[in-house]
């Protein structure tokens, strides 16, 4: 199983990211994929979920509304739409294989997403 994130970066509060993450080494349409993050000195945080075939996702509260889950089965990767983003949104964000809330692993080596003006 290898997962590589991308797309993390510096934005400004109320900015936006689309982070990726391309899939290998397993059936990636049989599979629930997830986002977490961790914040600097915090635990790591479940963030949201997708079904398998994109037809459910699942939000934390703390995004909900602000963040968009997709998946491209036929690139074996998904993605984060990440809209206007907050301080508390700045962590080291990794896609993981798992259902939703779980944490993984397996995970990715993680990409760093920092909200700041």
């Amino acid at each position: 199983v290898q997962l590589v994130e991308s797309g993390g970066g510096l934005v400004q509060p109320g900015g936006s990211l689309r982070l990726s993450c391309a899939a290998s080494g397993f059936i990636f349409s049989s599979y629930y994929m997830t986002w977490v993050r961790q914040a600097p000195g915090k635990g790591l945080e479940w963030v949201s979920s997708i079904y398998s075939d994109g037809s459910q996702t699942y939000y934390a509260d703390s995004v909900k509304g602000r963040f968009t889950i997709s998946r491209d089965n036929a690139k074996n990767t998904v993605f984060l739409q990440m809209n206007s983003l907050k301080s508390e949104d700045t962590a080291l964000y990794y896609c993981a294989r798992d259902a939703p809330y779980g944490l993984g692993p397996p995970r990715g080596q993680g990409t760093k997403v920092t909200v700041s003006s």
